[in-house]
């Protein structure tokens, strides 16, 4: 499968850069058309600095921001967002700020969870979502949702890709979106797939740590 991962750069910034493979693959809540590799600008330290700088760049002059919360293994992307958005800068609204990266628990019923040790991060803060990839906008909303619950102020969503445009009236700032692919990123719940429908078999499982193949 791996001879079938195909570059594609992101048109606000090269160097922000993802894989695709195209075929019938099986997520969390849907069944889609394309898998997503972003093991580039997830874990490689350069690629990971150029794709925080171009999603910093929405917020640094606008957007005050206590907390990172980091979904599908982000937090080395996240990282450098705080430091770009804490930055000593005439322009910048966050500078000097000690910008909180945390990451979410998921108990064994899919809620997501917060700790107490980190609740104080959360509670009554500016709180900023980070997602490698929204496709059915479903995550994200449980996500926000939950950040409410424990008293925090989502101030932005912002993803890797995002076949979503927008959640809880927040826009999702993605580098990356359908319009950038080569094929109609399709999403589909698994009773209405029309691959399924066909007798094609699903290739792998796909999450945010990669895909199994089946």
């Amino acid at each position: 499968m791996e001879s079938r991962l195909r570059d594609i750069r992101s048109t606000r910034n090269p160097k922000a850069r993802i894989k695709i493979m195209t075929g019938h693959f099986a997520t969390t809540h849907s069944h889609v058309n394309i898998y997503i590799d972003m093991s580039t600008v997830k874990c490689r330290h350069n690629n990971a600095r150029e794709t925080a700088k171009t999603l910093a760049e929405k917020y640094v002059h606008t957007t005050p921001i206590d907390t990172i919360i980091c979904m599908d293994g982000t937090e080395v992307i996240a990282t450098f967002m705080a430091e770009i958005l804490a930055e000593n800068g005439v322009m910048s609204i966050n500078a000097g700020k000690n910008i909180s990266v945390i990451t979410p628990e998921f108990g064994s019923g899919g809620q997501i969870i917060f700790r107490d040790n980190n609740q104080r991060m959360i509670r009554h803060m500016q709180v900023l979502l980070l997602s490698a990839s929204t496709t059915t906008g479903k995550t994200i909303a449980q996500a926000v949702e939950c950040i409410n619950y424990y008293g925090g102020q989502v101030c932005g969503i912002a993803a890797i890709f995002s076949n979503v445009k927008q959640s809880h009236g927040l826009e999702v700032n993605a580098i990356f979106t359908g319009e950038d692919l080569p094929v109609k990123y399709e999403a589909y719940s698994p009773p209405d797939c029309p691959y399924c429908k066909q007798n094609m078999r699903i290739e792998a499982v796909v999450n945010s740590f990669g895909y199994s193949k089946i």
